[in-house]
């Protein structure tokens, strides 16, 4: 399918940069190309591999003709445009939350679930960035060891609040070290130097924030498991690009660090990142700007008797495998196989 038109929504911010550069990077082929973003960056231009495109106004026509939409360009712009672009024919692979939680989106993490992706109605649903991180190793553990309780601790970066964030970032750094002050623009509290409790909004009766209530209902949607517990507590980190997780696990059965390392040796997605002996494991900096997620840390967690529970550390990019990346592989796998459902 060489002559394919393809749409990138949100295609100016850094998940939208991404996307452009997997596309020639992964040498996926189609025949258009079409930018779009906000009205300040019309008629910006931005290149795809040696070929420069010109970004064009978000519209409801921007979709006539359109074989696959990559959108990221938050939740408000996909509620409205992502059905308009079913509508055209087009599938929409969106990187919000939109549409994550609808019982007739699939939320898939090709690695895991790709079946799911074949069975969609026009709109396909990218996972929150930690989810990602965290499922990709462990889905490998689940299959051979039913996975029954995960704590999640993450550690997230810049990237995930996008280039503003990651700007902010820089931009805070150099004012501490300066000597000056630098005022919170994008993030709520001072970045430099400094962690707080991710910025999502808290629930008022879990008292758990949105960002970490996303780790509980997808992990439970992408695993298909409802009786999965998780709870998970996320920290933004200044640090500019990769999240990291610390995740104690336990399982159905007794497990061994030996029989968790064996199951993941050679996993798509996975790399293992773990020398005790020069205490070197999974890092952001080593991370960022790898397809696969790292994992290591992995050892017994001493506090459980049974030997049914595993503590490991991941780190991962969010703006690839957390985002761009997964979008791609799904778009890839809709190639393969006609584009799906929706298509038929």
């Amino acid at each position: 399918m060489s002559n394919l038109n393809i749409v990138v929504v949100g295609a100016t911010g850094a998940v939208g940069v991404e996307f452009l550069d997997l596309l020639a990077r992964r040498h996926f082929s189609f025949g258009s190309l079409r930018l779009l973003a906000s009205a300040k960056s019309i008629g910006r231009k931005m290149k795809c591999g040696n070929r420069d495109f010109t970004v064009e106004a978000l519209d409801e026509n921007s979709f006539r003709g359109a074989h696959i939409a990559f959108f990221s360009a938050g939740g408000s712009i996909s509620k409205k445009y992502a059905p308009i672009a079913a509508k055209c024919g087009c599938v929409v692979i969106d990187n919000s939350s939109a549409f994550r939680m609808d019982p007739n989106v699939p939320l898939v993490i090709p690695e895991i679930n790709p079946e799911a992706a074949l069975e969609h109605r026009g709109i396909i649903a990218n996972p929150n960035c930690s989810t990602i991180i965290a499922l990709v190793p462990l889905w490998p553990l689940h299959r051979h060891n039913r996975i029954r309780r995960i704590i999640a601790a993450t550690y997230q970066a810049a990237s995930g609040g996008g280039a503003a964030a990651m700007q902010e970032l820089l931009d805070a750094t150099k004012a501490y070290l300066e000597g000056g002050d630098h005022k919170p623009q994008v993030l709520p509290h001072p970045y430099a130097f400094n962690l707080f409790s991710h910025n999502a909004a808290v629930d008022p009766v879990s008292l758990y924030n949105e960002e970490e209530l996303k780790m509980v209902r997808e992990t439970k949607k992408i695993f298909n498991d409802p009786d999965i517990r998780i709870s998970a507590t996320c920290v933004r980190v200044p640090v500019l690009r990769a999240h990291c997780e610390a995740l104690n696990v336990e399982f159905t059965s007794p497990i061994s660090p030996s029989e968790v390392r064996n199951w993941l040796t050679d996993q798509p997605g996975v790399r293992l990142v773990d020398d005790p002996h020069r205490n070197y494991f999974p890092m952001p900096r080593e991370a960022s700007g790898q397809n696969d997620v790292l994992v290591g840390r992995i050892r017994q967690d001493i506090s459980d008797p049974s030997n049914r529970s595993i503590a490991m550390f991941v780190s991962g990019d969010q703006l690839l495998k957390g985002a761009a990346l997964n979008g791609i592989q799904i778009a890839e796998l809709l190639v393969k196989n006609g584009l799906g459902a929706a298509a038929a």
